[in-house]
C-alpha cells in the first residue's frame, strides 16, 4: 500500500524565481521499490531509498532531479520519510549524507539507531 503526504510551499531560488504556493509536493512510500518518492504534478522529483531490518530503517541514498532543485523537495522528502519511519515504530539509520544532516534535528535525533 502506498502512503502519501502533501505539502504546499513557497521558496526562492538564487535566481529569484518563486515557486507558487499552490505547487504540491506529494510524498509517497513505495514499499515494493523500498523507497519514498517525491512527486510534483505527477512527475518524479526525487526519491529516498531505504532498507528495513531488525527494527531499523536504513537510508543509503537520496536523490532529487536537478530540474526540481531549490524547491525544498529533498528536505520535505526526507523529513516525511523519517516521520513515517518513526510512526511505524522503526529506528532510523541514516547513511546518505543528506539524511544524516536531516536526522540530526531534535525531532529525529532520539530515534536514531
Amino acid at each position: 500500500m502506498q502512503h502519501a503526504a502533501r505539502a504546499a510551499h513557497e521558496t526562492s531560488s538564487a535566481s529569484g524565481y518563486r515557486c507558487p504556493m499552490s505547487e504540491q509536493i506529494e510524498i509517497v512510500d513505495d514499499p515494493q521499490a523500498q523507497r519514498f518518492e517525491a512527486r510534483i504534478d505527477g512527475a518524479l522529483a526525487g526519491f529516498a531509498d531505504y532498507r528495513d531490518g531488525d527494527g531499523v530503517r536504513s537510508f543509503p541514498h537520496t536523490e532529487v532531479d536537478p530540474a526540481f532543485g531549490g524547491r525544498g523537495v529533498g528536505s520535505q522528502l526526507v523529513d516525511q520519510a523519517l516521520r513515517a519511519t518513526i510512526a511505524e515504530g522503526l529506528r532510523i539509520r541514516p547513511q546518505c549524507s543528506f539524511v544524516v544532516a536531516r536526522a540530526a534535528a531534535d525531532e529525529f535525533a532520539a530515534h536514531r539507531a
